[in-house]
């Protein structure tokens, strides 16, 4: 992969359960604010009460018509790229006269979840389509696009849970050739009973609040939100006289395709992903000040990812934010992200919540308490299902 042309970053928008904020957001992180509870939005039969990381507050589905009833998901993402829009200077008018493109990865917002729907077709009933056309209604690309009458490219990404870092990358590679002159670009997810049922009988969920990397991880929780960048060109830069606040300076995507859940033992798909994105933004590990890295918690997840980091990027930090956050899923590569450029910013990175004793089968540890850092350039990562890998090299510097 040939080394390509940076894209700015001039606007961040994020939303978890740490807060409905990117500011919010950060302050959790360096406060080491935990909220993991058991879900409010719906029940479940199973005897153990999960916890997970739940948004409370319920976004506004933004002003156009079309988009009064549409999936939360999508009302996640809208939020986010409201505060990103306000945090770059731009209004609606402005991107009216803007080739502007939107690339969002989600996984939950792909799925119909209407289970009052299935429910009634199963029993012999014959629902209406209202659920049906709600549904159709959501894609969250789409409903971006028709909230602001975007008329450039619109993608959703469902690549599991590297679906919000690819939507990045892949917005970045629109800018570099020159097909749009801004991108919003990242992911939104929300928490539904089917996803939270099923992570539970794949038994890779914790009881407790996660830890990542820790030696007595026992698995994952569930969280929710969105997060957003706003990528634009040269070109626009110069007209608006706006100062980025980072750039993409590389991005690498994989499948290894091992497995339908596990990822490579050997780490082939994140290697590879590494590699790209390392190769494409001209930077080594010496560079790197640190990596956001995905850290579920699960055994097989942080066994693999810290084996890769300590043979690409030895001795670079690295620590998980779903201790924060929870796994988001198709919004978690977008809301790291975000982390990571606003990590750059403060000069500083927060300690891995949950993490307690070394795991010596791994051999290295995450950060453990909020920690200084010096260099400009960072890493932030993604595994996910069906052996997707993700990486993205950001920088607060163009070279």
């Amino acid at each position: 992969m040939n080394r390509s042309a940076p894209a700015a970053i001039t606007g961040i928008g994020c939303l978890s359960a740490a807060g409905m904020s990117l500011k919010e957001n950060m302050v959790s992180l360096f406060a080491g604010k935990r909220c993991a509870a058991p879900p409010e939005r719906f029940t479940s039969s199973h005897p153990l009460h999960y916890p997970v990381f739940e948004i409370l507050k319920d976004p506004s589905p933004g002003n156009n018509p079309e988009n009064k009833d549409i999936l939360r998901t999508c009302r996640l993402g809208l939020s986010a790229v409201n505060e990103a829009l306000l945090d770059a200077g731009l209004g609606p008018e402005d991107l009216t006269r803007l080739r502007v493109g939107v690339c969002m990865g989600t996984t939950v917002g792909s799925t119909m979840t209407d289970e009052e729907f299935y429910r009634n077709f199963r029993g012999g009933m014959r629902p209406g389509m209202t659920m049906i056309e709600r549904f159709l209604k959501s894609n969250p690309a789409s409903v971006i696009a028709r909230e602001f009458n975007l008329k450039g490219p619109c993608q959703t990404v469902v690549n599991a849970c590297s679906s919000g870092t690819d939507a990045i990358g892949i917005g970045a590679s629109w800018i570099r050739s020159g097909m749009c002159d801004m991108v919003i670009a990242g992911g939104a997810d929300e928490l539904c009973r089917v996803t939270y049922n099923g992570f539970i009988s794949l038994m890779i969920t914790d009881d407790s609040p996660c830890r990542p990397f820790d030696r007595d991880r026992k698995g994952l929780n569930l969280g929710e939100g969105a997060g957003i960048l706003i990528l634009e060109s040269d070109r626009i830069l110069r007209d608006r006289e706006k100062p980025a606040r980072a750039f993409v300076l590389g991005y690498g995507s994989a499948c290894d395709g091992y497995h339908l859940t596990a990822p490579s033992p050997e780490g082939k798909g994140l290697k590879n992903a590494l590699t790209d994105a390392l190769l494409e933004s001209g930077k080594t590990a010496g560079d790197i000040a640190f990596i956001n890295a995905h850290g579920t918690a699960t055994r097989d997840n942080d066994r693999t990812e810290a084996m890769v980091l300590a043979e690409m990027l030895p001795d670079v930090p690295f620590f998980s934010t779903k201790g924060y956050t929870g796994h988001a899923l198709g919004a978690a590569g977008a809301i790291e992200a975000a982390f990571t450029v606003a990590c750059l910013e403060s000069g500083m990175i927060p300690s891995n919540a949950g993490f307690a004793s070394l795991d010596p089968e791994l051999g290295v540890s995450p950060v453990y308490e909020n920690t200084r850092i010096s260099r400009n350039v960072a890493v932030s990562d993604s595994l996910a299902f069906g052996g997707h890998n993700a990486a993205l090299v950001l920088g607060l510097e163009r070279v």
